[in-house]
């Protein structure tokens, strides 16, 4: 399975719900990939997949600057987990790939 594509997250948040979208891609064998949302692009930092486990690190500044940690277990064209920034407590994510 792959993980590659554009994907649409939901995060909810004690502020909210933060739509946002991830674009995974693979190049020379390396995962890598970028997050839009809150009106700002960030690179997505240690992308890894491990069967059906994905993690990755991002900074955002908007609506908070913050350092997030996302663990998510992907099924298909579905992924849910989990984004955690520092002492806050981790939020609900989920997300649907979109169809190509």
């Amino acid at each position: 399975m792959t993980v590659e594509g554009t994907w649409d997250l939901a995060i909810s948040t004690p502020i909210g719900t933060i739509d946002a979208t991830v674009d995974l891609r693979t190049q020379d064998g390396v995962l890598s990939g970028t997050a839009h949302g809150s009106g700002e692009q960030v690179a997505l930092r240690d992308v890894t997949f491990d069967g059906e486990r994905l993690t990755w690190g991002q900074s955002i500044t908007r609506p908070l600057r913050l350092d997030l940690a996302f663990a998510m277990t992907v099924d298909g064209a579905t992924m849910t987990g989990t984004s955690k920034a520092g002492r806050l407590p981790a939020s609900k994510v989920t997300g649907r790939r979109r169809d190509a």
